[in-house]
This record gives structure tokens, C-alpha cells and sequence, in this order.
């Protein structure tokens, strides 16, 4: 059984951090390409950032400088790092698994993220 586990979100003012984990049991971590994306209250789900298996890396314009994304195959976890968070970066961030589409990845729950201004 596949199992994603966001943590890490929480309230935090305008200009703070927060560390995402996401970790994974049932799959290999590093087989898949990994994302986060987040969904905001009347919008649609969207990429936050995503790692391939080799590395590589790509983050949404509205985060790139702001946030990071990292992947620590040996703890099977996913890691997003998000400094000078902004009230817009109010979402649920939800952790992604997938061997080609995201679509046919599997998700974690979502964690709770909210910046007051």
C-alpha cells in the first residue's frame, strides 16, 4: 500500500519559513518524479515545484528564488522549502509521486499552509 505523508505546514506571518516533508512507504522514492502542488480556495490545484529522478529540478515563477524543493532518497522523503512566504501562498500543499503524468501519480492527504499578513 502506497502511502504519502505531508508535514511541516502550519500559520506563519508574511516574510517567515516553513519546511515541507513528504514521506513516502510502499515505492521506491527514487523512481519517481516528485512534486508539490497546492491548492488555494477557489482555485485549481497547481505545480509548486517538482524533482526528477536524476535531480533535476523546476519551480512555479510565483515561488522561483522563495522556494526550494529537495529529495533525500535514503529517508524516502521530499523536502519544500519556503522562505519569504507571502499572504498568496496561502494553500493546502499536497506531495505528488509519479512514474510519467502527475495525473497517474499517487497523493498524499495535504498539509495546511496559511501566512498572515
Amino acid at each position: 500500500q502506497v502511502q504519502l505523508v505531508e508535514s511541516g505546514g502550519g500559520l506563519v506571518q508574511a516574510g517567515g519559513s516553513l519546511r515541507l516533508s513528504c514521506t513516502a512507504s510502499g515505492i521506491i522514492l527514487s523512481l519517481y518524479t516528485m512534486g508539490w502542488y497546492r491548492q488555494a480556495p477557489g482555485k485549481q490545484r497547481e505545480l509548486v515545484a517538482a524533482v526528477t529522478r536524476s535531480g533535476n529540478t523546476n519551480h512555479a515563477d510565483s515561488v522561483l528564488g522563495r522556494f526550494t524543493i529537495s529529495r533525500d532518497n535514503a529517508k524516502n522523503t521530499v523536502y519544500l522549502q519556503m522562505n519569504s512566504l507571502k499572504p498568496e501562498d496561502t494553500a493546502v500543499y499536497y506531495c505528488n509521486a509519479a512514474l510519467g503524468s502527475y495525473r497517474d501519480g499517487y497523493w498524499g492527504q495535504g498539509t495546511q499552509v496559511t501566512v498572515s499578513s
